[in-house]
């Protein structure tokens, strides 16, 4: 949006009068402001408070003979403010949440007020909206300041992959340009409104990412899922995974650890050869689609899946790891464990939280026909975990008995 904006401001088609743009940076303001307050993003919120506050410095400030120090003074400000944002916890418009920055805010205005008041007399807003002069050149420390945190609220993105992040880098560079851009009142509120749009975009974008991708994991959620079943044409697959042994691996070792086992699983699950995309649909359970092939075209991919999550180890975080509850059930629940294929667990509760852990995860897979639906073969894929499941786990098995991929069990569940 900023690039194209960008064109469009240095082209010979940028005709829109001023009012009609004011009109637009203030709807897109007053409708980031109202969906922060909805969807109780503190941050969002405040980048907006910001970027408000800094227009109305700038355009107060344009035309005058402290335009320059003044920019220079805004130059600096915002990215020190948009960075203390970034690096702020979610915690919901709470007084606890907006009180520190607010603060901060408050006591930069008043500052900025100070300086106007003791200058010759403050311009009137309407003078300067039709006032057109060169770009105001910004100082090097200031672009060096601008620079190192747009790099920062960069990094955070790719490591967090989250729309507030990007927003925060973009609706940044967009208020830079804004800024160089002061003593030229359509071009720098046509850079202020694409800001304001970036930030109000963003928290669509995170309620997208929330109600369609899974948060711990980072996979497609079940809705997404459901969404993808409606565009599926014959033929097509579905394998059904499960992690064997979970809730009682998740009891010995903690709840901690069982994320750490679903993040394991769910990065390989992601890297599913064979055209698969990968869908976590609850708990320990994941969906895994292959549009336009059959059952034998991707068991291989699964079975290579299946060797790939049985191979990988991973430590347990902490010394924080669940032990059993003494009781008279538990040393019959230990002759059962140790019965079972799955007794290695008990073996791995013995030893050093440190030691290197493994996970497997039984797989069902069905394929479509032509008088099928999606949900008779999510069904039918259901039934072949099942079977998988009594036949010994950590194996693969199709709904139809064309052809099974079986294996030994090993590790853990």
């Amino acid at each position: 949006m900023l690039l194209a904006v960008a064109a469009l401001a240095n082209s010979g088609w940028f005709t829109l009068a001023l009012p009609a743009l004011s009109f637009l940076y203030y709807c897109a303001l007053a409708g980031g402001m109202l969906l922060a307050w909805r969807f109780h993003s503190s941050r969002t919120f405040l980048s907006l408070l910001v970027l408000f506050l800094t227009q109305q410095a700038a355009s107060f400030a344009a035309g005058q003979p402290y335009v320059q120090t003044t920019i220079q003074a805004l130059a600096v400000l915002i990215p020190v403010n948009f960075i203390l944002i970034a690096l702020m916890h979610e915690r919901g418009l709470t007084a606890e949440s907006l009180a520190p920055i607010g603060l901060l805010l408050f006591v930069q205005s008043l500052t900025v007020a100070v300086f106007w008041g003791s200058s010759a007399g403050r311009p009137s807003p309407l003078v300067h909206a039709r006032h057109f002069g060169d770009p105001v050149s910004i100082a090097r420390y200031a672009i060096v300041v601008i620079v190192a945190a747009a790099i920062l609220l960069l990094v955070r993105f790719l490591l967090m992959r989250k729309p507030v992040e990007s927003a925060l880098f973009w609706s940044l560079s967009s208020i830079a340009l804004a800024l160089r851009s002061t003593e030229m009142p359509r071009t720098s509120t046509l850079y202020w409104a694409t800001a304001a749009c970036i930030l109000a975009i963003s928290i669509v974008e995170n309620s997208y990412l929330l109600a369609y991708h899974d948060e711990l994991t980072t996979l497609p959620s079940r809705r997404a899922f459901n969404d993808a079943l409606l565009r599926l044409k014959d033929p097509y697959s579905i394998a059904v995974v499960d992690i064997d042994h979970f809730k009682r691996f998740n009891d010995t070792y903690g709840h901690d650890t069982g994320d750490q086992v679903l993040r394991l699983v769910a990065a390989k699950l992601a890297r599913v050869t064979g055209g698969g995309q990968a869908y976590r649909c609850g708990g320990e359970e994941f969906m895994i689609l292959f549009p336009g092939k059959t059952s034998a075209e991707v068991v291989e991919h699964l079975e290579d899946l299946r060797k790939k999550i049985e191979s990988s180890e991973f430590h347990v975080r902490g010394n924080d790891r669940r032990q059993a509850h003494r009781g008279p059930d538990r040393r019959n629940e230990r002759s059962r464990v140790r019965a079972r294929r799955g007794h290695i667990i008990r073996q791995l509760a013995e030893g050093n939280s440190a030691d290197a852990l493994s996970v497997t995860v039984s797989v069902g897979l069905a394929t479509s026909h032509e008088s099928s639906d999606t949900e008779s073969v999510v069904k039918s894929a259901d039934k072949a975990l099942y079977r998988a499941k009594e036949a010994g786990r950590n194996r693969v098995e199709t709904a139809s008995p064309v052809r099974r991929v079986r294996s030994k069990t090993a590790g853990i569940a």
